[in-house]
């Protein structure tokens, strides 16, 4: 069963395994960046009820990662359910459509969402401001929503479903994120078990402390 922690799945090669959710409001584009990213295909989308679920394998240099993908409702009536969906997420798209101002002040609502669920620093965050193709109706600058996101310490990205524009890279630079936290969390775990075996005595029995 995959784990949610990130950790690699029992047996020798298998990937780590990381769930993303996708938060935002509704229409911004959450579920055609999914489709974008998984199937390589864009068309129009009924609005999502609950949650949709995508899994993708990702292949970076030797190391392989599997994303399970939680595409939440945006729509107000389900907000309040759907802190259900992100508990025990790794990682997180807070999309917002860049043609509306008031999807960039919900995409802060939802961080609020979060950062009651998590510890600082305890998920990958990314802000997405989808819909570039749609550049001539902007409502929130580049500069706006980069700089919120380095307010917060998110990593950011505009992106087009529609257009295949900078998808995979905002998934791939979570990804990157994401391993190298688990590279760093595994190699910590064997400094801590290195630190253990010499304080070890003989027949791995624990020196006696001086009486």
């Amino acid at each position: 069963m995959a784990q949610a922690d990130g950790r690699p799945q029992p047996g020798a090669g298998q990937p780590h395994v990381f769930k993303l959710v996708l938060l935002g409001s509704g229409s911004v584009g959450k579920s055609s960046l999914a489709l974008r990213y998984v199937k390589n295909d864009f068309k129009s989308i009924l609005p999502t009820v609950g949650c949709a679920f995508f899994t993708k394998v990702v292949e970076l240099g030797a190391t392989s990662l599997k994303f399970e993908i939680w595409d939440t409702a945006g729509q107000e009536k389900y907000h309040s359910v759907c802190h259900l969906y992100f508990r025990g997420a790794n990682a997180a798209l807070l999309v917002y459509d860049i043609t509306s101002k008031d999807s960039f002040h919900k995409a802060q609502q939802w961080l609020k969402d979060l950062e009651r669920e998590f510890l600082p620093g305890e998920v990958v965050v990314m802000l997405v401001g989808n819909k570039t193709d749609l550049s001539e109706e902007r409502e929130v600058t580049f500069e706006e929503g980069k700089e919120f996101a380095e307010s917060q310490s998110l990593l950011f990205m505009e992106t087009s479903a529609r257009l295949n524009h900078q998808v995979t890279e905002a998934f791939s630079a979570i990804a990157r994120e994401l391993l190298q936290r688990a590279e760093r969390k595994e190699d910590q775990t064997r400094r801590g078990g290195a630190r253990l075996a010499l304080n070890q005595g003989p027949m791995g029995r624990a020196k006696c402390c001086a009486r």
